[in-house]
């Protein structure tokens, strides 16, 4: 996975907005004003890309145990986050569902207002 096709799938999901807001280096994606995913543009020019996902906190442990691309969130409660190193032993496809489960679950955590009105928009 590149840069542009991991930017283009967060932003095709409904209600996703970009931010910068720890510095000009983390690229944040949010729904709902809540992150879901984010990243180091500066790791991915440097050939050691990855993202941090939320993750069902059991699940992120079976994750951890199946793939070594995939550790405790970087900077994140180790809990609730995975750090997903890219293009190592994760698939694209398994990158994109991670994608999918973090969107999810913070969808989920929205007031219904605001899920109604992402899906209205």
């Amino acid at each position: 996975m590149n840069l542009e096709t991991y930017y283009e799938y967060c932003l095709s999901k409904k209600g996703v907005t970009e931010h910068f807001p720890f510095d000009q280096d983390t690229l944040v994606f949010k729904v709902g004003g809540k992150m879901f995913a984010l990243s180091s543009l500066k790791k991915w020019e440097l050939g050691e890309s990855a993202v941090n996902l939320k993750c069902d906190p059991d699940r992120a442990q079976e994750l951890r145990a199946q793939y070594e691309g995939i550790r405790p969130g970087f900077h994140m409660s180790k809990i609730h986050w995975n750090t997903v190193a890219i293009n190592q032993d994760v698939s694209d496809t398994d990158i994109k569902e991670l994608i999918d489960h973090s969107y999810e679950l913070i969808f989920k955590s929205l007031t219904k207002k605001i899920q109604q009105d992402i899906r209205n928009a």
